[in-house]
């Protein structure tokens, strides 16, 4: 079941179908474990075990099929229906957010957004009605949505946190940066772009350094 699994087999499968999905376009109909290994920054073993525990296996003289392997992820990874996200800030990056998430995932949509400002209230944006951050719970009662997306300044994060945690909402991936307080009973998954730029540029300069495809960190 997809609770027993570890958060880092969780995103190494995303990456996994994201990466297929690519050779796919391209024409590709099977590929070996130790190949996506390498466009993934894993181990050959690593992949086959994140495979396994999705319950598919390849051929030993064909490898994977890579369509029926996108489908095995996909049944592992997504709801059985649509599952509904509702994106608080409309700023530069939540716009962003909008224009690349549209159509993305046909089972995770992006299906209201808020935001403070009167000028973007009852707009629809990108596709998306953006609504006053007060109907957040009205919003989400009526649409059924439990993810939600935090694209606002670090001194707006945590009340939007606890507006969406009010509103029955589990899961949330921050892009705001600063830690959020949220209970036990909500997933959070912090996205630090300026922390990832930092350690970007500090192993730029260092020159010398190894990956541990193990790990998937640097040594």
């Amino acid at each position: 079941m997809p609770n027993t699994v570890s958060q880092k087999t969780i995103g190494r499968l995303s990456l996994y179908r994201r990466l297929l999905q690519a050779l796919a376009n391209k024409g590709v109909r099977y590929i070996y474990s130790h190949q996506i290994a390498v466009i993934a920054s894993a181990t050959a073993a690593q992949v086959r075990r994140d495979w396994m525990a999705i319950g598919y296996s390849g051929s030993p003289t064909k490898g994977y099929e890579v369509t029926e392997l996108i489908d095995a992820i996909g049944k592992f990874l997504d709801s059985p229906k649509e599952q509904k996200v509702a994106l608080v800030g409309i700023g530069n990056l939540g716009r962003a957010i909008l224009i690349f998430f549209a159509g993305r995932r046909p089972k995770l949509n992006i299906v209201a957004a808020f935001d403070n400002d009167p000028y973007k209230i009852n707009r629809v944006i990108h596709g998306c009605k953006c609504y006053h951050i007060d109907q957040l719970k009205t919003v989400s009662d009526e649409t059924g949505i439990d993810v939600g997306i935090i694209a606002v300044p670090a001194s707006e994060a945590q009340k939007a946190a606890e507006n969406m945690v009010a509103a029955g909402i589990k899961g949330i991936l921050n892009f705001a940066p600063t830690p959020l307080r949220v209970g036990n009973n909500v997933y959070v998954e912090d996205i630090d772009m300026t922390m990832s730029l930092e350690k970007v540029a500090f192993f730029a300069r260092q020159g010398n350094f190894e990956r541990n495809f193990t790990s998937g960190e640097y040594e």
